[in-house]
């Protein structure tokens, strides 16, 4: 208890002297007052306007470390100014260590320690204080946060930190580096010295407390010791068989050193073994291992000698006078007669055979030995787990290979199978070899055209002009070099409207021979054509190409190949064509107009009477000549205008006056027929004797001023035969069509054209 007050007054001593200061900013203080305790003020809620007087208002705590008394260390009171005395004040205490390292009695605000505290674990200690009215359980004012700092006592004696210290020193070291080193150290005679260093503490209230440490001293190796086999000759027995690559034996050379002063390569002499062997160091081991760079033979060569020098990897200088550091031995390698399997004489056989080849027909032979000393028969035969297994078999003896089924290179051109050969005295030591056969091609198929072609060939098509471009393929594999040809088949040569021509490229193409074509008289072609191919035996075929006569413009572009244009009237262009619809499009509009207005007319006529419409008597003023008038109206003027011509006098209405028709000038030739139907229309237009109503005009004549009249069926002749079509050749060329189709010289056969 007196050591608890004398630690609080020296507390107050020091805060009285400004030894210690706030870990954070001090409010201003007032010395008005001298403080009795350690006591931390809590702010109350004052007016603006009035002053008052108060102590310190302090913001840490101090406490004792390793405190060993049976109570609680006391630490300090929390107080504040609306505290009267009267218990109506709650002191609350919340944050690090509330609770569980520190305590407040709720009522007197004192805080106590309830446990021993370390400063060199935790240095101090964050708290939140706040006053609370006990009966309305509300903050008296805001809550204040202080500080608890652990003071430290010395109680930890002085340590050596990341101990035990360890120090190297080169061996061979001279006398004076280390004052503990001993004369000539050697790291092969002792590795490591122990020291021992003691630190003592010499202030401190408890009185000097000290510390040890020990100080490990290895020595580090040098380069002074060269590698030494320990016996000069090696002996090793390797078998025959022994793969490329592996290792066949180890020799060591040793050396005293450490590390990497200890590294040793090895490496072969020039000599007997330097082709055939090679020697690599292990890391691990430092030891030298003998690896085979080619294959042995017992019977070509049964023992090697060779020699193999050790060297240190890494030399110091320093020592370099104590002489060579490096040694010799000598390695001797028998080799092992083993057993073999039988050896091919080549890796891979290749053979060829033509398809179609008899069955039976040798096409090639295998050959295998035993290369041991007691050599054995070989029987052969193929590896029933390859695919060409069923198309060729093997003599078991002689190893030739023939063909078991015919081959078909369009179906397979390659075979691939192996063939074992093994030992008759041990048929377990078997060897494989791979046989290659390719099947060679037959000249079975002829060269077709590649691919169907749709030519054609306009009307106004000129000789020489070549109208498709042809190619051929052949379903046999086609060698270097193939060259197909093209010509015209011998019944077509004679007279033909087409030719080919061959390019000797492998293309051809199809050529005319006429100036122009007629779809009328033949609208396709069939143009025979034979390809041959250059191959053994000669393969050829006759291809038929079908020519479609096309109408095209100017330019050769093609603008229809229907059947249905070839009926379209000789003569008229598509622009006449298209007139000649549209006039009859306006005439049906016309007609189809003035049948409902006439329609229209009759219906107004009936509702001429204002009268009810029952009432109303309809009548007409026209009355018909019976059935035996026929002068009422000529039906023959719409069938021949010429009949207008001959009647002077319209019958189908009263005229009132007698007018004489108009003469009309005869139609020129070669009058457009679309000048000419204007010409008929406006005609009609000014007639004054035309009819207003019930009457049609046709003009689907030639006119006569045309020389070949008109070309009406209605005036034609019953039968071809009567009629004669010389008259033709004399119209001109527009005619020239019709003259050569209906000409007497030569008959009109379309199977005859080509």
């Amino acid at each position: 208890m007196l050591t608890r007050n004398c630690l609080s007054l020296l507390l107050w001593v020091l805060f009285d002297g400004g030894l210690l200061t706030p870990l954070q900013p001090q409010p201003q203080q007032t010395l008005a007052t001298e403080p009795t305790e350690n006591v931390l003020h809590l702010p109350g809620r004052r007016s603006h306007f009035q002053r008052v007087k108060r102590g310190w208002v302090w913001n840490q705590f101090f406490v004792l470390e390793e405190y060993m008394g049976s109570e609680p260390q006391y630490v300090g009171k929390l107080h504040s100014d609306l505290d009267k005395g009267e218990g109506t004040v709650k002191y609350t205490l919340s944050g690090d260590g509330a609770g569980t390292v520190f305590t407040i009695d709720e009522t007197t605000g004192d805080i106590h320690a309830i446990r021993s505290l370390d400063r060199e674990e935790k240095p101090f200690y964050t708290l939140r204080a706040q006053a609370v009215d006990i009966e309305t359980r509300k903050p008296l004012e805001p809550e204040s946060e202080f500080i608890i700092k652990v003071q430290d006592i010395n109680d930890n004696e002085p340590k050596f930190l990341d101990g035990p210290y360890v120090a190297s020193v080169p061996e061979m070291s001279p006398v004076g580096v280390i004052r503990t080193a001993l004369p000539n150290m050697d790291r092969e005679v002792k590795e490591q010295y122990q020291v021992l260093i003691q630190a003592k503490d010499m202030g401190g209230q408890l009185g000097g407390l000290a510390g040890t440490t020990i100080v490990n001293i290895t020595l580090t190796d040098v380069n002074d010791n060269p590698p030494r086999f320990p016996k000069s000759i090696f002996h090793l027995k390797v078998p025959e068989s022994s793969p490329i690559g592996s290792a066949i034996g180890r020799i060591r050379a040793v050396d005293p050193d450490f590390g990497q002063n200890a590294e040793i390569e090895y490496n072969i002499v020039p000599g007997d073994g330097g082709n055939l062997f090679d020697i690599v160091t292990d890391e691990d081991t430092q030891e030298g291992v003998i690896k085979l760079k080619k294959p042995l033979d017992f019977e070509t060569k049964k023992a090697y000698t060779f020699k193999v020098e050790a060297s240190n990897l890494h030399i110091d200088h320093r020592f370099h006078s104590a002489g060579p550091f490096k040694d010799t031995a000598t390695v001797k390698i028998s080799v092992l007669d083993i057993d073999e399997p039988p050896v091919f004489s080549k890796p891979l056989y290749t053979m060829e055979v033509y398809e179609d080849t008899p069955v039976g027909t040798i096409i090639g032979a295998v050959t295998a030995q035993d290369l041991d000393v007691g050599s054995s028969a070989v029987r052969y035969f193929i590896d029933w787990k390859s695919d060409g297994d069923s198309y060729f078999t093997i003599d078991g003896t002689e190893g030739t290979i023939a063909t078991n089924e015919l081959l078909d290179r369009e179906s397979t051109a390659q075979y691939n199978f192996s063939i074992i050969a093994s030992k008759v005295s041990n048929p377990l030591l078997s060897s494989k070899v791979n046989i290659l056969i390719n099947v060679l091609d037959v000249n079975e198929f002829p060269p077709e055209i590649s691919v169907p072609y749709e030519t054609a060939v306009c009307e106004n098509a000129k000789p020489g002009q070549i109208i498709q471009i042809v190619s051929a393929a052949d379903r046999d594999l086609s060698p270097a070099g193939q060259q197909f040809s093209f010509r015209l088949s011998p019944e077509a040569a004679v007279k033909p409207n087409f030719t080919v021509r061959d390019f000797r490229n492998n293309t051809a193409g199809i050529e005319t021979r006429r100036n122009g074509y007629s779809r009328r008289q033949q609208e396709l072609y069939f143009l025979p054509v034979v390809i041959e191919d250059s191959s053994y035996p000669v393969q050829s075929s006759t291809n038929t190409m079908t020519i479609r006569v096309c109408r095209c413009d100017s330019d050769g572009t093609i603008l229809s190949c229907n059947v249905e244009a070839i009926f379209l009237p000789v003569g008229l262009s598509t622009g006449a064509l298209i007139a000649i619809l549209l006039c009859i499009v306006i005439l049906l509009a016309i007609v189809v107009l003035y049948v409902a207005l006439r329609r229209q007319k009759k219906k107004d006529t009936l509702m001429t009477s204002k009268e009810d419409i029952r009432d109303n008597v309809i009548h007409y003023d026209d009355e018909g000549g019976g059935e035996e008038d026929t002068q009422a109206f000529d039906i023959g003027a719409l069938r021949n205008p010429k009949v207008i011509e001959e009647n002077k006098i319209r019958r189908d209405i009263k005229p009132d006056s007698l007018c004489l028709p108009r003469q009309r000038p005869p139609v020129e030739d070669n009058t457009d027929i679309r000048d000419f139907i204007n010409q008929r229309l406006q005609e009609n237009d000014v007639d004054p004797t035309a009819p207003p109503y019930d009457s049609l005009a046709t003009y689907a004549y030639e006119g006569n001023g045309s020389v070949a009249d008109s070309l009406s069926s209605i005036d034609s002749l019953t039968t071809e035969a009567d009629q004669d079509y010389d008259y033709l050749a004399d119209w001109g060329p527009r005619f020239k069509v019709l003259a050569d189709m209906f000409g007497e010289e030569e008959s009109y056969n379309p199977d005859k054209v080509t």
